[in-house]
């Protein structure tokens, strides 16, 4: 990362590298705690020991193959009730990265999980401290499988498997992601809500499709017909809309 220069304006022009870490979002945390930050700063390992993604699972990355890093943002013109809006922005920007090198059936899958098809590249985990009734600081830990070749879950795709390419050049990859990131984070900051809403719902894994999910071990069929403003999955079912929070639901996937 001794060459690392973002065509931005704020995001990445603040670098934190480490050879090894236990999580960069962590690592964040931590930072913020201790020193002032300055917003748009990121936070990148090459061997990222104890990654999380989404209700507490691991995250599984060899070191040197993939993209493991944090964002630091400090979105205070946002509300705590509308955080997920930033869950929106950012998923955009990675969807739009990896666009460029995926033609078809690249998606999100809400809350905010990378899909190619039915298996899953890639992950995005926002957490957030509150200051009144604003946000103040916001990590956004990004996990993209992007060399790796082998996985323990055959569920997982790399970019480089999906593509069929030779192995990517992760430096200028991040450099390209952090301009996509940028972009629609000053989009929701100059208030283009609704369009980026709208934007979220067409890429969307599984939307308005019906399919089978889960809660609490029971199996039901459901459409996926929007996300509430809190965040909430909002799934037609027999008797009507229902609403789930992140870990009240699950997809099921063959």
């Amino acid at each position: 990362m001794h060459n690392f220069q973002p065509k931005t304006l704020f995001l990445g022009k603040n670098l934190i590298y480490l050879p090894s870490c236990h999580s960069t979002n962590d690592v964040a945390a931590e930072k913020i705690q201790k020193e002032s930050i300055f917003d748009g700063t990121i936070v990148i390992t090459s061997d990222q020991t104890a990654g999380r993604g989404q209700r507490g699972n691991n995250w599984e990355a060899l070191p040197g193959q993939n993209i493991t890093m944090s964002v630091i943002l400090k979105p205070d013109f946002l509300t705590a009730t509308s955080q997920f809006r930033l869950n929106i922005a950012i998923s955009l920007g990675v969807h739009e990265f990896l666009s460029k090198y995926v033609a078809e059936n690249l998606r999100i899958k809400w809350p905010n999980d990378v899909y190619i098809g039915n298996r899953k590249m890639g992950g995005i985990l926002i957490e957030n401290t509150i200051a009144g009734s604003r946000l103040n600081y916001s990590i956004v830990g990004i996990g993209l499988n992007i060399n790796q070749l082998n996985f323990s879950n055959d569920k997982a795709i790399s970019l480089r498997l999906a593509t069929c390419q030779d192995e990517f050049d992760l430096e200028k990859l991040i450099e390209e992601l952090c301009v996509c990131l940028e972009k629609y984070y000053l989009q929701l900051k100059n208030g283009h809500i609704d369009k980026q809403k709208e934007q979220y719902l067409n890429m969307l894994y599984r939307y308005q499709e019906t399919h089978v999910f889960s809660k609490n071990g029971s199996s039901f069929l459901g459409k996926i017909v929007d996300i509430a403003d809190s965040g909430q999955l909002m799934l037609e079912v027999e008797g009507g809309i229902q609403y789930f929070g992140f870990k009240e639901v699950a997809f099921e996937i063959v």
